[in-house]
C-alpha cells in the first residue's frame, strides 16, 4: 500500500472558530492524519514530499499557516486493487511568527476547538526541528496536547541540516532525555523532507494507522 503522490485534494481552508466548530461537529467520525509543528520546521515541505508536491503552500515567511486546510488524500492498496480515502489537515503552528496579539490568540483558539472536537481517529504528526530539539514551545505544546489523548508521532526533520559531527553528536546525547520527555508519543522518526531520508518509515506508519480494522 501506499498514498497516492500528487492525488491529495484541497477541500477548504477554515479560520472562522464557528466555521470549524460546524464541520468537526458534521464530521465526527473522520478518519485521517494532521500536522502541526513550530515555525520553521519544514511542516509544509514534509507534507508535500509525503501527499505530493503542491499540496501544502510553501512560504519563506515562518508561521504563515493561518487556518486549518483541510485536504482529501488516498491510499492506494494494489494487492487489493481498492482505494480510500482519508483526510489530511495542515494546523497552524505554535511558537508564533512576529504576529499580533489578535491573530495569535485566533490561532490558539482554532487549535483548541480542532482538538476538543476532532476525531479519535485523527493521528498527530508533530514536527519538531532536529537541530533544536527540547526547544520550550515543544515542551509547552506536548503538556498541552496530552490531554486530548490522540495517538501521537513525533518527527525531528532538517536532519541533513546536522552537517558536522558536533552537531550529530549534540543530537545522539539528547536521546535519552528525548525518549524520557516524550515517552508518552507512540513513535519517533527522524526524517528531511529535503532528502526524502526516513520518510518511507513515516508513510508506513501514516498508513497502518489509517488501514487499521475497524477504523475506514
Amino acid at each position: 500500500m501506499n498514498i497516492q503522490k500528487g492525488k491529495s485534494e484541497f477541500l477548504m481552508g477554515i479560520d472562522n472558530i464557528e466555521q470549524l466548530t460546524t464541520w468537526l461537529n458534521e464530521h465526527p467520525f473522520i478518519n485521517g492524519v494532521a500536522f502541526i509543528g513550530r515555525s520553521n520546521v519544514g511542516k509544509s515541505s514534509l507534507i508535500n514530499s509525503l501527499f505530493g508536491k503542491n499540496t501544502a503552500r510553501v512560504s519563506k515567511t515562518p508561521g504563515r499557516t493561518r487556518q486549518v486546510n483541510i485536504f482529501r488524500f488516498i491510499v492506494d492498496d494494489r494487492l487489493n486493487k481498492t482505494e480510500h480515502e482519508f483526510y489530511l489537515f495542515d494546523v497552524p503552528g505554535y511558537g508564533h511568527a512576529d504576529v499580533s496579539k489578535e491573530m495569535a490568540q485566533n490561532w490558539q483558539n482554532l487549535l483548541d476547538t480542532f482538538f476538543q472536537l476532532c476525531s479519535e481517529k485523527i493521528l498527530l504528526l508533530n514536527i519538531q526541528d532536529a537541530r533544536h530539539p527540547l526547544q520550550e514551545p515543544d515542551l509547552v505544546f506536548h503538556d498541552y496536547i496530552k490531554s486530548f489523548q490522540l495517538e501521537t508521532y513525533l518527527l525531528f526533520n532538517k536532519m541533513d541540516k546536522l552537517k558536522t559531527q558536533s552537531e550529530r553528536s549534540q543530537l545522539k546525547n539528547k536521546m535519552p532525555q528525548i525518549y524520557q520527555k516524550f515517552k508518552w508519543v507512540k513513535q519517533i522518526h527522524f526524517t528531511s523532507a529535503e532528502k526524502g531520508d526516513g520518510l518511507s518509515s513515516v508513510e508506513l506508519s501514516i498508513i497502518n494507522f489509517v488501514m487499521r480494522p475497524g477504523t475506514n
